[in-house]
């Protein structure tokens, strides 16, 4: 699979781009995932071992892969590329041997040289590790960092106006701005200057233009101790307004506002490595992120942010059991406990322990019966599953403690149309879906479902047309979209247009059995028979839906025009009044 190739690559991968290694990554054997780890010792046994780590690092135990290359490297100690193996292995691992093997590193090692920073910091050995952070090599991404982990090393040390000095050019600069002053006014605060922490904490909410998770906390948390309580509120609420799925855990949030979110400098190294591997997993360098997420977890382990993080890649990849075992430790006292809690039950179920993330979903509930976020997230579930009637029931519960609702709901109402349209109740969904455009008109994915809904009914063609149009403007190579304006096109009679758009669409997701079903239907109108047949025969070995396959078999038995749904007439092309929206 996809997600276990990535991870053997983020061993050598991350060194090459966060410890200068390219030079010598890039002599070892390639193969079509990337490049490959040297061969294996010759002593058969250790030999063994050595593949055993390697496939144990491919399935994602890395653990145990850490364990294993530890085996192979006490028979062979002087080799540097099994010392690089076991060092990340065990790093990724959380292994409290990753700092011994952090020593074995050669200098431009960057990963080695940050984690042993750390070891320094928590020591207390503020000067080694400033040392040690000045000593990185300015260049990738880490040159990001470098100046903040000496500058939080400075104020280990008690140097807080060294430290604000090493920030200022930075923070005067245009690259990377808003995270320079953030980590100054942090460092500002603790270092008890006030009027240098305020204007450092405006200029970083001005850059950054929205509030995130850390930043949102910092701000009210620094407001709140300024004895600006009411601002510090209204910080965590608009917080809540930018990212709704932290609703849940608002009234936690603004519970323990006054708290210092960085409490030591070790704090303030956590916050850089957590702030650079969220920039890192935003443009999907997924295999850094987890690097630097590591990072951050080795110099603060209650950082749950950055196990939200960590959980949120590792589930990305299908692997849903590491998410877990990161998220594990984390309090029930922490204020993010709840967001916790959700997530692991979105992770059990796809796990394959449904029943479980069921019952965990309703302890929520009865823990928070005010908040729809439980219900909804049971509803998500049981969607996927197929138990459209229940999946219904679960939102209906959901919407109905929502009070009134906002922009941000409107996923809720569509996630309920669907439901609620496989379980045949097409009235109802047909008004959530024009609900969801209410709260939110331009969002693709109601567009689309309501338009390829209304093309399949034969209601509403030139309105249907008209949202599929506006889906496929923000969705350009979205292959479903393609297939639902292929889809109302060929509904109205423009059977050339319905080809191009078709066959656009199979390049665009080759493996779905309803688009290349589509595209037969249109070949068909169009009169080219022989390939209609092979799309609806291909249609069939792409695991179709029970009733979709029985009406694939009907076309190619009966050969006829009959069972594909032709161009409707023009009587059944006019547009139908839509049902009124509810209120």
């Amino acid at each position: 699979m996809q997600h276990r190739s990535k991870l053997r690559r983020s061993i050598i991968l991350a060194l090459s781009l966060l410890s200068g290694c390219a030079a010598a990554s890039a002599s070892h054997d390639a193969d079509a995932t990337g490049p490959t780890a040297p061969s294996p010792p010759a002593a058969t046994g250790t030999a063994s071992t050595y593949l055993t780590a390697r496939f144990a690092a491919m399935e994602n135990d890395l653990p145990f892969a850490a364990k294993q290359f530890g085996a192979v490297l006490a028979t062979d100690p002087t080799n540097p590329d099994l010392r690089q193996q076991a060092f990340m292995a065990s790093l990724l691992a959380g292994s409290p041997e990753a700092v011994k093997l952090a020593a074995l590193q050669p200098p431009d090692n960057q990963v080695a040289q940050m984690l042993l920073g750390d070891a320094d910091a928590k020591a207390g050995n503020w000067a080694d590790a400033e040392k040690r952070f000045a000593g990185l090599p300015r260049q990738g991404m880490p040159q990001i960092l470098q100046p903040i982990l000496v500058a939080w090393a400075q104020q280990g040390q008690g140097k807080t106006d060294a430290a604000l000095a090493t920030l200022r050019p930075f923070v005067e600069g245009q690259r990377f701005r808003a995270v320079y002053a953030l980590h100054a006014a942090l460092i500002a605060d603790m270092g008890h200057h006030p009027a240098d922490a305020a204007r450092l904490y405006q200029v970083a909410q001005t850059e950054y233009g929205s509030l995130n998770l850390q930043l949102g906390r910092e701000l009210a948390s620094w407001q709140a101790r300024s004895g600006h309580s009411d601002e510090a509120a209204k910080t965590l609420t608009d917080m809540v307004e930018t990212s709704p799925e932290l609703a849940i855990a608002l009234p936690a949030l603004q519970a323990a506002a006054a708290e210092p979110q960085v409490r030591t400098p070790t704090d303030g190294l956590a916050e850089a490595y957590m702030a650079l591997a969220a920039a890192l997993r935003a443009q999907e360098s997924s295999e850094l992120s987890v690097v630097l997420g590591d990072l951050a977890l080795d110099a603060r382990p209650d950082l749950t942010a950055a196990r939200l993080l960590l959980a949120e890649i590792y589930d990305s990849r299908g692997d849903a059991q590491s998410a877990l075992s990161v998220l594990a430790p984390v309090a029930s006292a922490d204020p993010l406990d709840v967001l916790v809690r959700l997530r692991q039950a979105a992770l059990n179920d796809r796990a394959g322990h449904t029943a479980l993330a069921l019952q965990m979903l309703s302890r929520i509930a009865k823990d928070y019966p005010a908040r729809p976020e439980p219900m909804a997230v049971q509803g998500d579930m049981l969607r996927a599953q197929q138990r459209f009637a229940e999946a219904v029931t679960a939102y209906d519960k959901a919407v109905a403690l929502l009070g009134t609702p906002k922009a941000t709901n409107w996923p809720l109402f569509y996630d309920r149309g669907v439901a609620l349209e496989r379980s045949h109740q097409w009235p109802r969904a047909e008004a959530d879906f024009q609900k969801a455009l209410e709260l939110s008109p331009d969002q693709p994915v109601v567009l689309n479902y309501l338009g390829y809904s209304w093309a399949d009914q034969g209601h509403n063609l030139s309105q249907a047309r008209q949202m599929i149009e506006r889906a496929a403007e923000q969705r350009p190579n979205d292959g479903a979209i393609l297939d639902s304006l292929g889809w109302v096109v060929l509904r109205q009679g423009d059977v050339p247009s319905a080809v191009r758009f078709l066959e656009r669409a199979v390049e665009l997701d080759s493996e779905d059995s309803t688009i290349n079903g589509h595209l037969g239907d249109a070949y068909w109108a169009a009169g080219r028979k022989r390939e209609a047949q092979l799309q609806w025969r291909r249609a069939l070995t792409l695991d179709p839906q029970p009733d979709d396959a029985a009406k694939l078999r009907a076309k190619l038995r009966d050969g006829d025009l009959a069972v594909v749904r032709a161009p409707l007439p023009p009587t059944a092309q006019q547009s139908q009044p839509a049902p009124q929206t509810p209120q």
